[in-house]
């Protein structure tokens, strides 16, 4: 068997940001004289370091208003212990500092800031507990507060910074998905998912081309936030994933499938069908007749993205593909007798081996128009790129030849391409504003 390789993980920008942080909460604190508890500045900062910016602004929010209502009730239950009780009754005091956690939670609660929850109480329970004997505790809840604000303001600031950057607008990414952009594992990794957001957020024009259905689609890619539709189902459909919505389609006439499918059924097989209707995949099928057919209708029917129907094609209603499984014999006859009647002249076929059913092959059939070419001509049209950079796995056919375990090879390379290092005038092309409607 052979042994997966050990693999890792690059030192990314959020861990060099969180040691510059915690660095400059040391300088600004011998600035300060060393007055203060450097430990919160930094426990603020790196709170404040997060892979987005918007996430960044809602932790130091979210921090910022934590402190405040700690701080506050701190300098309710101080005058009480310190004037009155005087380091005596330490029971009452456990007691009352216990029953006043109520009311710091439940204030979060009225100003509808649960999130701050916590460090409200962190906040107090640091006050009270571990400086209520000092000789001054109102100072140490200014301490305490400025020490919060100094990390949050730092946090916020590195978090913030970048090298300059130019943008480079005019070219449009395009790139696979199995065995290019997903692990093996089937999932895009934390390192790829934060980049592609950043630079997707910074205008970045990327999509995804595969041979799935867009049903198959929607998970993989659910953290990603795609600003343009994806090449589906090599290259028929061009599907929005954000509207639910086919956007353009090459689709086999009624005619033709109706032809084709009569031919499919007089030499014994069955297939299945594959129908958009008001922008919902409709699957039309017969008696299924083998253990992958099966499989793939038990696996894929509960899918709310898929509508699975045993029965004839309706008339008068055009396919986007055909697709057929059967043992690898029997779909290499059908083949060569698909090849035979001329069908591939008029249809886009393709045939090939079963990875997930071995000893069975495909047939998928479609327009002969729809190929990835035809919608990436399509796309970049709308976006007036002039040039597209694609990745994939199969050697002659991308710009990018990409191996199965180097997935964040990907988001590596369009991260070196389209920002590489240079002032922010220099990017070429204009950013598209998201209000901006393409399709």
């Amino acid at each position: 068997m052979q042994r997966k390789k050990l693999q890792f993980p690059a030192i990314g920008m959020r861990i060099v940001k969180s040691s510059v942080a915690v660095f400059l909460c040391y300088m600004v604190y011998l600035l300060r004289g060393e007055t203060g508890v450097v430990f919160y500045s930094q426990l603020a900062a790196l709170w404040c370091i997060q892979p987005y910016v918007n996430s960044s602004l809602k932790n130091a929010l979210q921090r910022t208003v934590g402190t405040f209502i700690g701080a506050a009730f701190g300098l309710i239950v101080i005058p009480l212990f310190f004037y009155l009780f005087h380091g005596k009754y330490q029971f009452l005091q456990y007691l009352i500092i216990s029953l006043m956690i109520i009311p710091v939670i439940y204030v979060t609660v009225f100003f509808h800031r649960k999130d701050a929850s916590f460090f409200s109480c962190v906040v107090f329970l640091s006050i009270v507990v571990l400086h209520v004997e000092d000789g001054n505790p109102f100072f140490f809840v200014w301490e305490r507060f400025s020490d919060t604000m100094i990390g949050i303001l730092i946090g916020i600031l590195v978090n913030l910074f970048h090298l300059p950057h130019k943008k480079r607008y005019d070219l449009l990414f395009l790139s696979g998905l199995d065995e290019t952009l997903l692990n093996g594992s089937e999932k895009l990794s934390n390192f790829s998912i934060i980049e592609l957001n950043q630079m997707l957020e910074d205008g970045l024009n990327f999509t995804i081309s595969t041979q799935r259905t867009p049903a198959s689609l929607i998970e993989p890619l659910k953290q990603i936030h795609l600003n343009l539709p994806v090449i589906a189902m090599d290259g028929a459909v061009l599907y929005d994933i954000n509207t639910r919505k086919y956007l353009k389609s090459y689709v086999i006439s009624y005619q033709t499938t109706k032809k084709i499918t009569d031919f499919i059924h007089k030499h014994g097989f069955q297939c299945f069908i594959n129908v958009i209707v008001e922008d919902t995949l409709m699957i039309y099928h017969q008696a299924l007749q083998n253990d992958a057919e099966k499989e793939i209708f038990h696996k894929m029917y509960s899918s709310p993205y898929r509508n699975y129907l045993s029965m004839e094609l309706p008339e008068n209603t055009p396919c986007i593909y055909i697709m057929m499984i059967d043992t690898t014999k029997r779909i290499n006859q059908f083949y060569a007798a698909l090849e035979k009647a001329g069908y591939e002249k008029e249809l886009k076929i393709l045939h090939y081996a079963s990875e997930d059913y071995p000893g069975y092959s495909y047939i998928k059939i479609y327009n002969r128009n729809a190929k990835k070419e035809n919608m990436i001509d399509y796309l970049r049209s709308k976006l007036q790129c002039s040039r597209t950079i694609t990745f994939g796995s199969i050697e002659g056919r991308y710009d990018y030849i990409i191996h199965m375990d180097e997935p964040d090879t990907v988001v590596h390379l369009i991260k070196k391409l389209f920002e590489p290092i240079g002032f922010p005038w220099n990017s070429v092309g204009e950013k598209r504003k998201k209000e901006d409607k393409l399709f």
